[in-house]
């Protein structure tokens, strides 16, 4: 995006590596994330089990995410978002590693519980680490570059399946995804803690978290409710467009591993680019309007993307399917965090961001049974977008502006 280049170069350097490590650890974290999503044909077959089985696994992952989110949000403003992070970072490395041996389904059931504890804390805790340390100008750029690191994600994801799944298989996979351990220690060494906290702290604001939190829990009760039917739509708008995907081109449409990969790379460049151009727009259209747009223009892209018969006709309506769906992702973080009291930063935004995700958990599930009640992904598909863009449209237009707000400790 025009501009982009000259906020980045106006950062000052601990801000730039709180930036990247927050972004970093988000796109590291729905790497391990996607590769399920990739495998899940592969580990149904590798476990002499059916697709729907296997899907539970996306349904734990999301369903405990809200604990992760509590945990480590609550960790966040008691001891800080650095050591937090880290320890965030350490915890899903381990459980993606440990998914590479499972000996059965159940097994790998439970690690990606575990896994969904870990994954539930980083959004939250990341976010309150970038915008309590970036400047107020370009919030909407930046919220937008952090929030495709989900894309990118995704993106590392497809290429790692489509160039290694014949090789690796998807155990191997799932060891590559170990890989985010790497990042500690540029967190450790090259990051600062939240100048936003540490005030905060000298306030003995953190010391008394649990009570400041509850009682801003309350007090803003209205806005943490807004929010979870907020991110509810929002979820159902992203998984429901992305996690079927993959089992729709390799099972619906007979498309190989390659292929398939290749696809994901193609939309998940829509996904990077929606995400900046949305996110940039939030700042003059403002947030409200500009997630409004994104999810309405995804609707007409609906016969493309689900109902093409070719790989380029489907390749081009995912392109610009996640365009807009991440489009609207890209307001997310600024959003969030100009909602929420400093107090509450890293816990709150998090909590109704996994809220969400618990409350749309088993939308893989029920499109994986309505696709093969009906005998065709299509029209689960369209009737997805359709319903979660008009929900989302909707529930934007009931909540508040706050394009240039203030965020500070209170």
């Amino acid at each position: 995006m025009p501009g982009g280049w000259t906020r980045w170069s106006a950062l000052k350097r601990e801000q730039r590596n709180a930036f990247l490590a927050s972004m970093l650890s988000w796109t590291l974290d729905a790497l391990d994330f996607f590769l399920l999503i990739f495998c899940i044909p592969a580990i149904a077959g590798g476990f002499h089990a059916r697709v729907e089985q296997v899907a539970e696994a996306v349904f734990l992952t999301l369903a405990l995410r809200p604990v992760g989110a509590l945990l480590f949000g609550a960790a966040a403003d008691r001891w800080g978002r650095k050591p937090t992070l880290v320890v965030n970072i350490l915890c899903y490395s381990a459980a993606e590693l440990a998914c590479a041996f499972a000996p059965s389904l159940r097994v790998l059931l439970v690690l990606r519980a575990v896994f969904g504890v870990a994954m539930g804390g980083v959004w939250g805790v990341g976010a309150a680490l970038t915008f309590e340390t970036l400047p107020n100008e370009g919030r909407g750029f930046f919220s937008g570059v952090l929030q495709e690191g989900y894309a990118i994600g995704y993106l590392l994801a497809a290429g790692a399946f489509g160039l290694g799944f014949r090789w690796l298989g998807w155990r191997g996979l799932f060891a590559l995804g170990a890989v985010p351990v790497l990042l500690v220690p540029f967190v450790l060494r090259g990051v600062s803690e939240s100048p936003v906290w540490l005030e905060m702290r000298t306030r003995k604001a953190a010391k008394r978290a649990w009570p400041v939190r509850i009682q801003a829990l309350r007090r803003h009760l209205p806005v943490l409710v807004f929010l979870i039917v907020l991110m509810t739509a929002f979820t159902g708008f992203s998984h429901g467009t992305q996690d079927i995907y993959p089992t729709f081109l390799l099972k619906g449409a007979g498309f190989t591993a390659g292929m398939v990969g290749l696809i994901g790379v193609i939309y998940n460049v829509g996904s990077l680019a929606g995400g900046l151009v949305f996110g940039s727009l939030s700042e003059r259209w403002g947030r409200r309007r500009a997630i409004i747009a994104a999810a309405l223009l995804a609707i007409p892209i609906v016969p493309l993307f689900a109902y093409g018969r070719t790989a380029t006709a489907l390749g081009v309506g995912a392109f610009l399917m996640q365009f807009m769906v991440q489009g609207a992702w890209g307001v997310v973080p600024a959003y969030l965090s100009e909602l929420a009291p400093g107090a509450v930063r890293a816990i709150l935004p998090g909590v109704a961001y996994q809220l969400g995700n618990l409350l749309t958990s088993r939308n893989l599930v029920i499109q994986t049974r309505l696709a093969e009640r009906m005998g065709s992904y299509r029209p689960v598909l369209a009737g997805t977008v359709v319903v979660a863009g008009l929900a989302l449209a909707l529930v934007t237009w009931l909540g508040r502006e706050t394009r240039g707000a203030e965020i500070g400790a209170e």
